[in-house]
């Protein structure tokens, strides 16, 4: 698609070979994650949250059904924004993962990232630690080039 079929430069079509590489880093965190002990529900909410909070169309439409695959429940979608208000319906595993997530996001100050770093280290070893970090930072990544590129959510029909 060329730049006048669209307001926006699409960024994976001009520069393929790097979104190629963004790709490689996304396939590399994965393998990381399974060898973590992570598996891939916690990684999928952490797509979906972070693609909440950066209000990415694409990453949510794509995330959210790659989310139901993994075993992540509607119920836990539908209350996903307001997690901290029913940690009951997530493992303390998933509840740390979002923690750190949405603090490699949103990038509060010194104290809130120091607390909210120690509580996810609680239920996290340091691989868990290092892979979600990763994640979140590289779906952020995912998120610009899809919000900057303007990437179309294609209307589907519900199952």
């Amino acid at each position: 698609m060329g730049s006048h079929d669209h307001d926006r430069i699409w960024l994976d079509k001009q520069h393929p070979e790097i979104f190629h590489a963004l790709n490689s880093v996304a396939l590399t965190i994965r393998n990381a994650a399974a060898t973590a002990d992570l598996d891939r529900a916690v990684m999928e909410l952490v797509n979906v949250r972070v693609s909440q909070l950066n209000t990415c169309a694409f990453c949510l439409d794509l995330h959210v059904r790659l989310a139901r695959e993994a075993g992540v429940t509607a119920q836990q979608l539908a209350v996903l924004d307001a997690w901290r208000r029913s940690p009951e319906l997530y493992t303390e595993q998933q509840q740390a993962a979002l923690t750190l997530a949405e603090a490699v996001t949103t990038l509060p100050g010194e104290t809130i990232l120091e607390r909210e770093y120690a509580a996810a280290r609680q239920h996290l070893s340091d691989d868990q630690m290092s892979v979600l970090i990763w994640a979140a930072t590289t779906i952020g990544a995912f998120n610009r080039v899809s919000i900057l590129s303007k990437h179309p959510v294609r209307v589907r029909k519900e199952n």
